[in-house]
């Protein structure tokens, strides 16, 4: 039995999509009755990081994990661990993050996955680490100004990020759960080529068929609008992420995607075309 958390979120629903249905599967969500359209033929189950005995039920029979955590600082990672070591679990693969590779990166953001990633290595069980660069899917944030006024607004827009599309972290992840080789492994998983927010605004355009204004925000204009969404420690997170960005920390391209899935990593261009819909004007 393989089981899926975050089964409702960018990559999860994604790993859903792209296991066979010949596997036993069982997905966790805090609420399993959004994974009606996500699930196929996986089990769904409710699982709640801060109840262990939902997690108990939900890792009851399981084998294998595909494990996300969001709530950067929240110890998610060692409660379900160790409940999932007294249920027999044997594998773990685990989505984590690139930065841990960067001796710079020490924000909290960072040393929350870099705490993660020990606490697995340290469980007795076997663990794959998938460590992702930024999302292509992050890109969905500036749908609404497209939208409406035909602008991008990011900060440092010319510094380069090698994006990788979520759905070749799915298709990775289905790879390490499934085959056998990847145990003891840890993966960066990059895109083809790094990209700017100015270049993708221009892709954009040029999908879409008509002008867009890429604007410069500044750190200030930056911190502001994260302030309205995080707490203050994640939004220095964020902001210490984008000065290492600036300075071509995440450039650097990887060939994880191809070894692992056999074909080479999915473009911007072509992630921003199957989901160009978003951006559209109605």
């Amino acid at each position: 039995m393989i089981l899926v958390t975050g089964a409702t979120g960018t990559v999860g629903r994604e790993v859903l999509r792209r296991l066979s249905p010949d596997l036993r599967v069982r997905a966790m969500a805090r609420q399993p009755d959004r994974l009606a359209q996500e699930s196929g033929t996986a089990e769904t189950v409710r699982g709640d990081y801060d109840d262990p005995e939902s997690l108990a039920l939900a890792l009851d029979g399981v084998d294998s994990v595909f494990l996300v955590t969001s709530r950067v600082g929240r110890d998610d990672d060692a409660r379900f661990l160790r409940i999932a070591r007294s249920a027999g679990v044997r594998h773990v693969v685990k989505l984590s993050a690139a930065a841990v590779e960067d001796g710079d990166a020490d924000d909290l953001i960072t040393r929350w996955q870099r705490e993660n990633e020990d606490l697995l290595r340290g469980s007795g069980m076997e663990w794959t680490l998938l460590r992702p660069r930024s999302f292509m899917s992050n890109a969905l944030s500036w749908a609404s100004s497209i939208r409406s006024d035909g602008v991008v607004r990011a900060l440092y827009g010319e510094s380069a990020n090698s994006c990788v599309d979520p759905r070749d972290i799915a298709e990775a992840a289905v790879r390490t759960l499934t085959a056998p080789g990847h145990a003891g492994r840890a993966y960066a998983l990059t895109g083809p080529r790094a990209l700017t927010a100015a270049e993708q605004t221009a892709q954009l355009a040029e999908l879409l068929g008509r002008p867009l204004r890429f604007e410069e925000l500044d750190p200030a204009q930056a911190r502001a609008q994260w302030s309205a969404r995080y707490p203050e420690p994640l939004v220095e997170a964020l902001l210490s992420s984008a000065e290492r960005q600036r300075r071509g920390a995440k450039a650097g391209v990887g060939g994880s995607v191809e070894e692992l899935t056999g074909r080479p990593a999915g473009s911007f261009r072509a992630w921003a075309g199957d989901h160009l819909a978003a951006f559209a004007r109605p």
